[in-house]
């Protein structure tokens, strides 16, 4: 009996012990996750009342936008201010959302022109040959060169912190951490919940359930707000990405010209870079803050919670796991990267060939082609299915290893680690202690491994979850990796283009007539437009040299001195104007020009007349839009006098008006449409204006009538057409490739001796052949009796002596 009292006497002090740390340990967990939930609730509250404060003065100020937006949209849709930027209200369901447009400032592109086209020799892209561009053997993937494209795309999509881009994502941020907090309450009352069923504390119980069911309306509300912000994550960068593309794209050094037509650093598919692969990239770049920063911080909280309740045993096989995992998948992980830039750019050869056949329907239907066209598009789509196919087979096995790694074995060590606390106590951090504690407890021993079972099944669910999103980003970042080069790739060419910086291969020289051989000057500001010493050359594509036309080219065109050029078909008509329009590079000499383009200055009318989308009014005023109209103070009464002159005054009583809109080149005949071009002439009124074959399907006396017309506007013309009876509209003619002398140009003015001279040869040799015709006539007649002598007999053709004798008179 002594014994026995003696050995309960020496338990009890153990037990109290036990008991004492138990209850501090539950203390210090109970106020730290008091202090979280105050915190929580702190925030949530704080969240409510700024929002509401926020979308007060936000209905406000719609409200002021709206009627504001009301009054100008019966006028004008648009205001311009004074530093470039334009304000548009653009009609939104019953009212009006008001849109403001800063152009890009040529400073941010010279800043951004190092990134693009200098870039560190360390990101692998530089290249000895074109230091400028990236090489072609650099492979999309998890690299250096992907960091440094990443970064350079980063700083247009948040150009300074102040930016709404940065306020988006603190916002997506906060929400996500928001979550992440959720996530840790979640699972402590899980615990919990099922503490209190085993326990049958019915109070408790419900008193979860009802806590349950407030924290899920919060994690609904959170959870939406992630993908929703996401989205406007999305389309804030693409919405930067693309207006600095435009600007870069679309302006006066016509770099969407240059683009297609003369560097070819990213073929026929610049609609696919722009559209398509802008799009999945900047869908990827936003994805990739919830799918990378999300999991960081949930792996980051999640091993801190599981280290103190499964001890540092537990937290170094949870740490093992990941770089083993990592490890293997990034091993056995296909190159996604590269796969993607291909499978986009098969994507865009085959649509190319959509366009191409939309764009070529009628010659093609003419000549009867479908069977062919149907060949090519069937052999691109044969090509593009076949690597496509081969990405999914790739996906399948990856997929199968992933998901069993991420999901099955993950689970079952997880399972391993949980049971750390009831097996090892002593290694089992809290959890072991607290599995020490209630041993002496009757029931508290099951009770207390349900509740931490539960609740650390539920975090290293999240854990689960979070790791395995880690590990699927890897994925996700190859992908993301080839959009990136690819938009990268689109930049760099366009800032290519738009600083003319283009180098000859290191060590050799520049190839004649290409890119790199520019030498001649452009000045604008000219009272004329002047070629000195100008070849004219049909460039190629980089780093190509082009094809010399003409050697040298020397001409001046002062005001009212109509200048027709003239000549056989690829003398070089037309690359006349394309050199002094800017589009062809001068690679000798000089070229001046009128300082603007439009009134006041030079236009080029080219032989394709081009129709936009839009009204019947901007058909005319083209490229004015109605906002530039109005500044003019042009209205539609003069619209209507112009389509007068341009014998075109039908249109708005036949269209329905000037507010039709309607797809004008399938509306408007061949003649309408070179019409239409004289309209915008006459809108315009420039002091020069180039014309290339502009009334080829216009009637000789409603040409006439154009031409005259356009004269008594004090509009300078040079015309580029075949037709003689245009002559007597100019002062001077231009003859390419028919130079009497040899030469390959002419130059002469209109009614002098000369030219008078050549015109009565003509008409002589005319009146000459007019003479014979009576004679040939009768011939003609003696030919006709002799062929009617001619006879069959027993189904063989045979032809008399007569026959024979004149059939070769007819020969000779």
């Amino acid at each position: 009996m002594a014994s026995q009292s003696t050995l309960r006497g020496s338990a009890d002090p153990l037990a109290t012990i036990l008991k004492r740390s138990s209850d501090l340990i539950q203390l210090r967990l109970g106020n730290t996750s008091r202090t979280i939930k105050l915190l929580g609730t702190l925030f949530l509250t704080l969240s409510v009342i700024a929002g509401g404060a926020g979308g007060r003065r936000w209905w406000k100020k719609r409200t002021a936008e709206k009627e504001q937006g009301r009054r100008l949209l019966r006028r004008n849709s648009g205001l311009r201010n004074k530093d470039g930027s334009r304000v548009i209200f653009v009609p939104h369901k019953d009212s009006t959302s008001k849109v403001t447009i800063h152009p890009t400032k040529p400073m941010t592109f010279d800043a951004h022109r190092r990134l693009f086209l200098n870039p560190p020799r360390a990101s692998g892209l530089a290249s000895g040959n074109t230091p400028q561009v990236p090489p072609p053997n650099t492979k999309p993937g998890l690299n250096l060169a992907f960091l440094h494209q990443f970064l350079s795309l980063l700083s247009i999509m948040i150009p300074r912190w102040t930016s709404k881009e940065t306020g988006l994502l603190l916002s997506h941020g906060i929400f996500l951490l928001l979550r992440t907090y959720l996530s840790l309450v979640v699972a402590r009352l899980d615990g919990e919940i099922v503490r209190d069923l085993v326990a049958g504390n019915g109070r408790s119980f419900i008193w979860g359930i009802i806590k349950w069911c407030g924290i899920g309306g919060f994690a609904s509300y959170t959870n939406a707000m992630i993908k929703f912000l996401q989205s406007k994550v999305s389309i804030a960068f693409r919405t930067r990405l693309t207006r600095y593309i435009h600007d870069l794209y679309l302006n006066d050094n016509l770099n969407y010209y240059k683009l297609t037509n003369l560097d070819g650093g990213i073929g026929q598919s610049a609609d696919q870079f722009i559209t398509q692969d802008l799009t999945h990239f900047c869908a990827s770049a936003a994805g990739l803050y919830s799918s990378l920063g999300k999991p960081f911080v949930d792996l980051v909280v999640f091993n801190y919670q599981l280290y103190r309740s499964l001890g540092p045993l537990a937290f170094a096989g949870l740490l093992s796991n990941y770089i083993l995992t990592a490890s293997l998948l990034r091993r056995l992980s296909p190159p996604f990267g590269k796969l993607k830039a291909v499978e986009g750019r098969k994507e865009g050869d085959f649509r190319a060939l959509h366009s191409r056949l939309i764009a070529n329907a009628e010659e093609v239907a003419f000549y009867g082609g479908a069977s062919m066209e149907k060949t090519f598009l069937d052999k691109e789509f044969k090509s593009l299915k076949g690597w496509m196919e081969g990405i999914y087979t790739l996906k399948i096995r990856y997929n199968i290893l992933e998901d069993f790694i991420l999901k099955y074995s993950w689970s079952a060590y997880g399972y391993l680690l949980s049971s750390l606390p009831v097996f090892l106590p002593a290694w089992g951090g809290l959890g072991g202690i607290q599995e020490l504690a209630d041993a002496s407890v009757s029931g508290g021993k099951e009770r207390g491994r349900m509740k931490e079972f539960i609740t650390n099944k539920r975090l290293m669910l999240s854990l689960a979850d979070a790791g395995g999103r880690m590990m699927y980003s890897i994925k996700d970042l190859s992908e993301l990796a080839g959009y990136t080069s690819r938009v990268y790739t689109l930049i760099s060419t366009l800032h290519r283009v738009h600083a003319n910086a283009y180098f000859p291969p290191q060590g050799t020289h520049p190839e004649l007539f290409s890119l790199s051989d520019v030498q001649g000057t452009i000045q604008k500001g000219f009272d004329g437009v002047r070629l000195e010493n100008v070849p004219v050359v049909a460039p190629s594509i980089f780093p190509h040299g082009g094809e010399e036309l003409i050697d040298s080219l020397s001409l001046i065109v002062h005001s009212g001195e109509h200048l027709l050029i003239s000549g056989p078909n690829g003398a070089g008509k037309s690359a006349v104007s394309r050199i002094a329009a800017g589009l062809w590079p001068v690679y000798r000499g000089l070229v001046s020009r009128p300082r603007s383009t439009g009134t006041d200055g030079i236009m080029f009318l080219p032989q394709r007349p081009y129709l936009s989308p839009g009204t019947l009014r901007d058909q005319v005023i083209y490229p004015d839009g109605e906002i530039e109209m109005r500044d003019k103070n042009r209205r539609d009464i003069e619209l209507k006098h112009i389509l007068e002159e341009a014998r075109l005054g039908y249109l708005p009583d036949r269209e329905g008006g000037w507010d039709t809109r309607k797809e004008w080149k399938d509306v408007l005949s061949g003649g309408e449409k070179q019409r239409m071009a004289i309209a915008r002439l006459l809108y315009h009124e420039p002091r020069y204006a180039f014309i290339d074959e502009g009334t080829s399907a216009v009637s000789s006396d409603v040409e006439g009538l154009l031409y005259e017309r356009c004269k008594e506007k004090g509009i300078t013309l040079i015309t580029i057409s075949t037709r003689a009876s245009l002559k007597r509209y100019h002062t001077f003619n231009l003859t390419l490739g028919g130079g009497g002398d040899g030469t390959e140009w002419e130059w002469e003015r209109i009614g002098t001796v000369e030219e008078k001279m050549g015109v009565e040869r003509e008409l002589q040799e005319l009146r000459g052949r007019l003479g014979r015709v009576k004679a040939m006539e009768e011939r003609k007649g003696e030919i006709e009796s002799e062929l009617n002598r001619v006879w069959v007999d027993g189904g063989d053709e045979l032809a008399g002596p007569e026959y024979v004798d004149a059939m070769e008179n007819v020969e000779q």
